[in-house]
C-alpha cells in the first residue's frame, strides 16, 4: 500500500472528525470567540472546550491569542486552504474520471444504437 506523508492533512482531518470542533469552526467562521464564549455556545465546560481548541490549534484549522484572561480564537487560514486544496485535487481527478466513463458510456451507447439499426 502507497504510503504518503503528509501530517498537517493528518491532524486536520483527525480534527475534522468530531462534530463539536466542525461546530467551532463554522462558529469562528461568523466571527472570532473567547474560549468563555465558545464553551458556553457548545454547553461545555472551559477544560473541554480548550482541550477541543487545542487539537484545532495543533491541525492549523484554528489559532488563538491570549490578551489578560481572555483568549480570542480565530480561524486558521492556512491550514484550512490545505485541507481545501487537498480536497479540491481530488474532486478534479473524480470529475475527470467520471468526464472519461460518460465518454466510453456515450461511445457504447452510440454503437448499440447503430447495431440495432443495422440488424433491422
Amino acid at each position: 500500500m502507497v504510503q504518503y506523508s503528509a501530517p498537517h492533512l493528518d491532524a486536520s482531518f483527525a480534527a475534522l472528525s468530531d462534530a463539536t470542533r466542525r461546530g467551532v469552526l463554522e462558529r469562528l467562521g461568523r466571527a472570532d470567540a473567547s474560549i468563555t464564549e465558545l464553551a458556553q455556545t457548545f454547553h461545555m465546560t472551559l477544560t473541554g472546550m480548550k482541550k477541543h481548541v487545542g487539537v484545532l490549534e495543533q491541525a492549523g484549522l484554528v489559532t488563538s491569542e491570549k490578551v489578560g484572561r481572555v483568549r480570542t480564537c480565530r480561524l486558521g487560514r492556512p491550514g484550512l486552504e490545505e485541507a481545501a486544496a487537498w480536497i479540491e485535487g481530488r474532486r478534479r481527478v473524480w470529475n475527470a474520471r467520471f468526464d472519461a466513463l460518460e465518454g466510453v458510456l456515450e461511445t457504447l451507447k452510440q454503437q448499440e444504437e447503430a447495431d440495432g439499426r443495422h440488424g433491422e
